[in-house]
């Protein structure tokens, strides 16, 4: 799947998560927030050779796994070590499916509890 729809894949799914909203604070690209806090960054829309998403993993196994991807990093500017990792999502075949899951456990570890209570409930 081209790059640019799997981002607009793991967008959409992000956007519907409680209480996700996206915002433009810089002016390379978008970002997905929940309580005014990012949980994924989602790079510039039209930007097929560079398009990449940022993600807070604090699992182990997700984490480790994620950084197995080809070209997947620590997230720069000190966030690597918080648990950010960015992974690109051109030359890649992640299924998207995963990149979701990803995303999910980016917002859980963001999201106030009550929203992670509302994703439960659904």
């Amino acid at each position: 799947m081209p790059a640019l729809k799997v981002r607009d894949r793991v967008r959409t799914f992000a956007l519907s998560l409680p209480g996700a909203f996206e915002d433009f604070p810089w002016d390379d690209g978008a970002v997905v927030k929940v309580n005014k806090k990012i949980f994924v960054f989602l790079g510039a829309e039209g930007d097929a050779e560079s398009a990449g998403i940022g993600l807070k993993l604090m699992d182990e196994a997700s984490h480790g796994h994620a950084l197995t991807v080809p070209g997947a990093a620590l997230m720069g500017y000190g966030l690597g070590r918080s648990g950010w990792v960015t992974i690109p999502l051109t030359g890649t075949d992640v299924p998207v499916e995963l990149l979701c899951d990803w995303v999910e456990e980016s917002y859980r570890t963001i999201a106030p509890k009550r929203l992670v209570a509302e994703l439960d409930a659904d």
